[in-house]
């Protein structure tokens, strides 16, 4: 009713506009009665036939690599009223998320913020910040993610420096030393959660190195945030960042991101600016009042509805606890292990306690095809599982629990999914 009542004063409004229009140009002449019913009728595209019909998004069971099934109690955080990204209730809630960050992080830095993007934008962040061009950076890569952080290096002008293995291969400590002695890079890459591969790297002794050699240690836990431990203080890593949308809980669109004091070091003592104005981190910092200064000033419009419910799945990791989490998400993969194994299927990382909890990747059935498969799964379960990602495509399926979705049911849900692809999805002989 109040919906119609708004539309029927509007259209009463512009009914009584008209006639004043019409009623004050009446003296007029005929020639400018004209030539403005051809500026009000300039419009040649019209509207999309498609936009006027109503909104519909399916329901899926996201058990995929993410994004993960929200929580109703996120979904209705990010549906509360829109309020200004200036107002002080707003620095509070972001002052919120700060604390939920260093909780989730394990970290005391003080320059703790998240980003207005996806992972990508916390990744570029790192990267832009803290690197100058002609600096050397070495990228440790066994899957996707350690390519993408090469390639927006070299996009900045950084002399890249590469440690390649097959997706699922770790790097000894060795193996990075040796490689650091040679290049002496400024920054070291790793990711912690692999999710191409599903591996969860060691990250002990590592921070240790970098400090040995005077580089600093940024790693990516977009797909291990609060599903594997992490501890960013205690195993020396001077960026870290992640997602929002995996076992966060949250929609994506937001990034967290924090810096130590070597890193702020390096990151605020630059003789070049960073070569992107929206990624500063001298902008950025003062956005979320970790500057010192008292004054705010306007940076760009942050993601309002995004920060409610980044702030609001902190909440739900921190009530629940950290350590409850990663042993959830570690007890609801065990039981996806056997349950896959039981079906015949082989887990792409031998190791189980090399496994990343929150994505598991099992080796591509002999003789099906995946894409089949996946379409089958989606079609008949309305179910998202993926194939390989950059240098994994072709080798693995990947299927992602967590967050929300770490539930042994849902494992269930998936085995019988998978079993059901298998039984009906053609499998050739050769």
């Amino acid at each position: 009713m109040m919906q119609r009542a708004v539309f029927s004063r509007g259209a009463l409004l512009a009914q009584n506009t008209a006639a004043a229009l019409e009623s004050s140009l009446a003296p007029r002449s005929a020639p400018l009665l004209m030539r403005l019913d051809r500026s009000m009728s300039s419009v040649t595209i019209p509207p999309p036939a498609s936009i006027l019909r109503p909104l519909e998004v399916p329901f899926r069971y996201l058990f995929g690599p993410g994004p993960s099934n929200v929580p109703p109690r996120v979904l209705a955080a990010s549906g509360r009223p829109i309020i200004g990204h200036l107002h002080p209730e707003m620095y509070e809630i972001m002052n919120d998320i700060k604390k939920g960050i260093q909780y989730i992080f394990q970290t005391e830095n003080n320059m703790t913020i998240s980003m207005s993007g996806s992972g990508h934008a916390a990744m570029e962040c790192a990267v832009f910040n803290t690197v100058e061009p002609g600096e050397s950076v070495l990228i440790a890569i066994n899957g996707i993610w350690g390519e993408r952080v090469a390639e927006i290096a070299e996009r900045m002008g950084a002399n890249v420096h590469r440690m390649v293995k097959t997706p699922g291969e770790y790097f000894s400590n060795t193996e990075i030393e040796q490689a650091m002695a040679k290049h002496k890079p400024v920054l070291f890459f790793l990711t912690h959660g692999e999710s191409s591969a599903g591996l969860c790297h060691p990250m002990d002794g590592i921070g240790d190195i970098c400090h040995k050699h005077n580089c600093l240690f940024l790693v990516d836990t977009v797909a291990s945030m609060g599903a594997a431990p992490i501890f960013m203080d205690k195993q020396k890593i001077d960026i870290l960042y992640t997602g929002s949308q995996k076992a966060l809980n949250a929609p994506p669109g937001t990034a967290p991101i924090s810096f130590n004091d070597r890193a702020c070091d390096k990151m605020f003592n630059r003789k070049t600016k960073p070569v992107s104005y929206l990624l500063d981190m001298t902008h950025l910092s003062n956005y979320w009042g970790c500057d010192g200064q008292t004054v705010r000033q306007y940076h760009h419009t942050g993601p309002v509805s995004g920060f409610f419910a980044l702030r609001e799945s902190l909440a739900i990791v921190a009530e629940k606890g950290l350590e409850e989490s990663w042993r959830q998400h570690k007890e609801v993969a065990a039981y996806l292990y056997k349950g896959l194994e039981d079906l015949g299927l082989s887990l792409f990382i031998p190791d189980k306690d090399m496994r990343l909890p929150s994505v598991t990747t099992i080796a591509i059935p002999k003789g099906y095809d995946w894409r089949e498969m996946l379409m089958y799964m989606m079609k008949n379960h309305q179910m998202e599982m993926t194939g390989g990602l950059g240098p994994s495509i072709g080798m693995v399926l990947r299927i992602g629990l967590m967050g929300y979705n770490c539930q042994k049911t849902n494992a269930d849900m998936a085995l019988h999914a998978l079993a059901d692809a298998l039984k009906n999805c053609k499998k050739s002989k050769v």
